[in-house]
């Protein structure tokens, strides 16, 4: 079995930045409570905000999960703001989630989109996490420019926006117009952080990948397969493009992730359908 990974870098303290958004905006996060043994953690993607997520937060309250839906620092309010923040940040809010969730609850599952589907996994290398489905996470990506962000971030300080990959005509996931250079440097100090730490993933895993992924590139699921140690499910998305909790097979990704919560809650191992250990329980790994 393979021992948790602790990652020895000291939490990043918060930086006070403008006020949060409105209960009722995009940008709000969301929590469906509910008494259950399951607690699900949902995380949005990079630049995004819960809004994109927010379906998927629901159908899994419905399926009778505790369901929690954070916005992570320098999200939702201005792209400047992406700019001035550091990976850790994101860790550490999402993992204080996890925590909060792993006190009240029997089993915790940590879902995520893209960039959020990438922290899942992170935090299934370092926090007792029971499962993780990760939807097109991000840990390479399509743009061959992306790695010259580190040096480019002075002189470019944002670029297009690159929000809405969505099938479905007139739909927005309400992301940033624009995208900051540093941000996507930071990202990139994060993806190649997460691909070291995944041989220390031993949770089961459910991986969803849209056949149309025009922002995260066949190298990020190829990683996942590879270097988990834990079982992995792939489930193919052939209608959806990136932001697959908005697209043509939302209805795919709601059922496969509820039955997958609820295989973990009766004791199964969702991937190989075989009984968990006792031990294993809260363990993660």
């Amino acid at each position: 079995m393979t021992h948790p990974v602790e990652d020895h870098r000291p939490p990043v303290p918060a930086v006070a930045g403008p006020a949060g958004p409105a209960a009722d905006s995009p940008g709000a996060p969301f929590r469906y409570p509910a008494a259950g043994p399951a607690g699900v953690l949902v995380l949005h993607g990079f630049t995004g905000v819960p809004f994109s997520v927010r379906p998927w937060g629901r159908a899994l309250h419905e399926a009778g999960a505790d369901v929690v839906g954070p916005l992570l620092p320098g999200h939702g309010t201005r792209w400047e703001d992406l700019a001035a923040v550091r990976w850790e940040q994101w860790r550490d809010h999402a993992a204080r989630h996890v925590r909060e969730l792993r006190a009240r609850h029997d089993v915790v599952v940590v879902c995520g989109l893209s960039m959020g589907g990438a922290l899942a996994l992170h935090l299934a290398s370092l926090l007792p996490v029971d499962g993780v489905v990760a939807l097109n996470p991000a840990l390479s990506l399509v743009s061959r420019t992306a790695r010259f962000a580190p040096a480019l971030h002075r002189a470019v300080p944002s670029v297009p926006s690159v929000a809405d990959d969505i099938s479905l005509p007139g739909v927005t996931e309400h992301a940033y117009p624009r995208t900051p250079v540093a941000g996507v440097a930071e990202l990139g100090r994060f993806m190649v952080r997460t691909r070291k730490l995944l041989p220390a993933v031993t949770a089961p895993v459910l991986l969803l990948r849209s056949r149309h992924d025009h922002v995260v590139s066949d190298a990020s699921h190829a990683h996942v397969l590879r270097r988990v140690a834990g079982d992995v499910e792939i489930v193919r998305l052939s209608e959806s493009f990136h932001v697959a909790t908005l697209d043509r097979e939302a209805d795919v990704l709601h059922a496969r992730s509820a039955r997958f919560v609820a295989d973990l809650v009766a004791g199964r191992n969702p991937v190989t359908g075989l009984p968990l250990p006792p031990a294993g329980r809260g363990a993660g790994r």
